[in-house]
């Protein structure tokens, strides 16, 4: 008899300032990748499966990032810049303008 199976991780990976596409506000995110390995026997032995995403901690709101997102806003909390691309694509960040700021 074989038994195997998956078993899920979840790593938190920063904890940054973003702009929340969902309710608009800037709040913190957790940078979080989610990884599921395939199990022989209970012990987990290879990856399948990667994932990251942001979570934003005013409303809850889930959002998908690519590895290279990922990578990015880890590079940006390290460097100290901070910033995201906020609703409607333009970014905030030391660059640009506050959402909360008037022009």
């Amino acid at each position: 008899m074989i038994i195997f199976g998956t078993k899920g991780y979840l790593y938190q990976l920063a904890i940054l300032t973003l702009v929340c596409g969902r309710c608009g506000n800037p709040s913190a995110h957790t940078l979080r990748k989610r990884v599921t390995k395939f199990t022989l026997f209970f012990v987990p032995l290879f990856p399948f499966s990667t994932k990251y995403g942001t979570q934003c901690t005013f409303c809850g709101a889930e959002q998908q990032v690519t590895r290279e997102q990922a990578e990015q806003l880890q590079a940006q909390e390290a460097g100290g810049q901070g910033g995201f691309p906020g609703p409607g694509g333009q970014a905030y960040g030391p660059s640009g303008q506050q959402p909360y700021q008037r022009p």
